[in-house]
């Protein structure tokens, strides 16, 4: 329930019970929980931009003018200063808020076109006609008391519980709907930003083998030097692979596949990825994933 009320009841009034609670009676009017202000004399006050949006009005200010009376809508700031009362605290309410009154909002319901209002223009109906008949109206009052209170309840008019049956599965499913697509989000966040992860790495490696600046580049012959250097027994077939792969080394890193190593060599496959095997163990270079086509990555320590 959206109820504010700003000021305790008077404890020189006497007891009052509405016919319907005002909530399931809004609740059935606009389909919706609407927000609600209650003033100390009982008076029920609605920010229009809530009825209207759920009635599906367009312009809450022709709303008023055209549908609602100037008697039964005004701003929060004139209905709170009647009683010396301050704007409530939270949920969006400002000074300058239209609110109708309860008399305002069925003013807007019977103006209203959607299907949903039908049921409660209907009952709005039957009340009139048997006010016309018999001179009053009243709920036939409920065989059970309410347990609080010992008063006894109500029987809520046929359409108007039907209504609001409807309404609240409608928002159960759109609950659903609701949870269901949020679900869908949070996977679809967490994949992006694993991937965003991923290319940050990627880029931060690339990043890391670049050279320092100003610091001098290498030649192949020197890059095989240093490999020498880590005890690394270059033989014939290792220095044909490892003279293959320096020059792209030293320009951000070898795309190659063992095939295409072994086409340029002249070596068998097995030899090739043992070469390979050997250059990875001893530290002389790193696999960095695959390129788009397919082809490992090789790059400098």
């Amino acid at each position: 329930m959206y109820e504010q009320n700003n000021a305790p009841p008077d404890p020189s009034a006497g007891p009052t019970q509405d016919a319907i609670e005002i909530s399931d009676f809004v609740y059935a009017a606009t389909g919706a929980r609407v927000r609600r202000l209650t003033v100390p004399d009982g008076t029920h006050w609605f920010p229009a931009v809530d009825v209207c949006r759920h009635l599906g009005y367009a312009h809450v200010g022709s709303a008023l003018r055209n549908v609602a009376d100037a008697m039964n809508f005004a701003s929060a700031e004139s209905v709170l200063q009647k009683h010396s009362l301050g704007i409530p605290a939270g949920r969006e309410w400002r000074r300058d808020m239209n609110l109708v009154n309860l008399q305002g909002l069925i003013r807007l319901v019977n103006g209203c076109t959607k299907p949903e209002s039908q049921p409660f223009k209907a009952w709005v109906s039957e009340v009139i006609a048997t006010i016309q008949r018999d001179g009053s109206y009243s709920l036939a009052p409920a065989p059970a008391q309410i347990p609080a209170t010992g008063a006894p309840g109500y029987i809520m008019p046929r359409q108007v519980a039907d209504a609001i049956v409807r309404l609240e599965q409608r928002n159960l499913e759109a609950d659903e709907m609701i949870a269901a697509f949020a679900g869908e989000r949070n996977d679809l966040l967490r994949q992006i930003s694993g991937s965003l992860k991923d290319i940050a790495e990627s880029l931060r490696r690339r990043h890391d083998d670049r050279p320092a600046p100003g610091a001098p580049k290498l030649t192949p012959q020197e890059l095989l030097a240093t490999w020498k250097a880590k005890n690394l027994v270059v033989t014939e077939d290792v220095h044909a692979v490892a003279a293959y792969l320096a020059p792209a080394l030293l320009n951000g890193g070898a795309h190659y596949r063992v095939t295409e190593i072994a086409n340029r060599t002249g070596l068998p496959h097995a030899r090739v990825h043992d070469c390979l095997r050997m250059l990875l163990k001893r530290g002389c270079m790193r696999q960095a994933g695959c390129s788009p086509d397919g082809a490992p990555v090789y790059l400098l320590p």
